[in-house]
């Protein structure tokens, strides 16, 4: 059983140049393993809390009291006992003493628990994912690839209301869903950079963010970009909406291109376009308060599309169950830094299994170089994983370790 000897953490910077935090977990045995941990900006009311400085540095978003209580109360607390994943995880619950980890943060907990995943599977000579595959006793296999098209709300200045429409490439492999949305992201730059006269400027998470007119115009060019490379909607590759409506969501009514709409007229926008366009998957349709018509939404849509919550669920167990209860939805997008340790989403996940619902795992908007998503995608046989789009190096590092992990003795799913 492993013992750790030292825990010790330092701040980073993320993809947007904010704080983060890079922890290195020190065995008894000698191995010594570290592990980055994401941040988002489309953060749902109910995620654990990052513990940020609040002064002026960074403009209050350092990271330095988190670091500090790596350093000190976690590193006390966890050295020199023999731990397994379980319990590691449950004693920095113990001594935090929050609900919602906000006396030594979140970023604090998950850069300890990532940092101990990673040293005990080297430390057993086993690949990440064996590791991880280990913690929910799932078969590993591939995910299916969901990729960054066009990107609005708060990952691109909000010059159109919804978050993102991403790519999903239908093809057996990795390699081959990688290039063909490579083409399609490459024609739809070229594209929209005659169309819009402006340069392919990029969204936090990759994505191409034009001056679109209208969320339809949106949808519109990615169905265009997709034929312009040659493939077949629908056939060839679908779509993925993440319509995230808690951010034009107020007082009950959905301020979508400029129309007011009620919870119902919202639903029926979401439908209108499930039936025009290839749309395997909705995100976050409804607002993460809006319980009475989550249910009305996953009847009207749940045989069509994947009804995917986000920050609805919030990969919190407690929502989860509630979720279920009610038959809000159909699918969990599983983002490990919203619960905070390796264990609690562990147990998201289950309960998401345990309804038959999909699990698309995901990254976040602040991303770091670290690759361990994938090897949890896989370990966890996600359905799908949304990275962000086929650019910059901390989404391309993710992609890459996919890639890596396909070239040894797996099919995919």
């Amino acid at each position: 059983m492993p013992v750790i000897q030292h825990l010790s953490a330092i701040e980073i910077l993320d993809s947007r140049g904010r704080p983060t935090l890079k922890t290195t977990c020190k065995l008894s045995s000698g191995v010594r393993a570290s592990a980055s941990i994401p941040s988002g900006a489309s953060t749902g009311k109910a995620e654990a809390l990052e513990l940020r400085d609040g002064d002026k540095r960074y403009r209050g978003l350092g990271c330095r009291k988190a670091v500090q209580n790596v350093n000190t109360l976690l590193n006390k607390a966890l050295s020199e006992q023999m731990l397994i994943q379980d319990t590691l995880d449950a004693m920095m619950l113990e001594v935090d003493g929050t609900t919602n980890k906000s006396n030594l943060g979140a970023n604090a907990l998950l850069s300890v628990s990532l940092s101990f995943a990673r040293a005990c599977s080297q430390e057993q000579g086993i690949p990440l994912y064996t590791y991880f595959s280990s913690l929910t006793q799932s078969k590993a296999a591939f995910p299916n690839l969901t990729i960054n098209l066009f990107s609005g709300g708060k990952h691109a200045g909000g010059q159109v209301d919804i978050q993102d429409v991403l790519m999903v490439p239908h093809a057996a492999s990795i390699s081959d869903q990688l290039a063909m949305s490579y083409e399609v992201y490459q024609v739809a730059a070229e594209m929209t950079s005659k169309k819009y006269a402006s340069r392919p400027l990029k969204a936090d998470e990759g994505g191409l963010a034009p001056a679109f007119s209208s969320t339809t115009q949106m949808l519109e060019d990615a169905i265009a970009a997709i034929q312009n490379a040659g493939l077949k909607p629908g056939k060839d590759m679908s779509l993925a909406v993440d319509v995230a409506s808690s951010h034009f969501y107020k007082d009950g009514v959905y301020t979508l291109d400029n129309q007011r709409l009620s919870s119902l007229e919202m639903i029926d926008v979401l439908g209108s376009w499930a039936q025009q366009y290839p749309i395997i998957s909705l995100e976050d349709g409804l607002a993460e308060e809006d319980w009475q018509h989550w249910p009305i939404l996953h009847k009207h849509l749940g045989k069509k599309t994947l009804v995917l919550g986000d920050d609805f669920l919030c990969t919190n167990p407690e929502r989860i169950q509630k979720a279920i209860k009610t038959t809000s939805a159909n699918a969990l997008l599983l983002k490990v830094n919203q619960i905070g340790t390796l264990s609690e989403a562990a147990q998201a996940y289950k309960l998401a299994r345990s309804a038959n619902w999909k699990v698309v795992v995901s990254a976040r908007s602040g991303e770091t170089e670290d690759n361990w998503l994938a090897d949890l995608a896989v370990g966890w046989a996600g359905d799908y994983i949304k990275i962000g789009s086929i650019t910059q190096s901390e989404r391309l590092a993710k992609y890459n370790r996919l890639l890596e992990i396909e070239s040894e003795s797996f099919t995919t799913a």
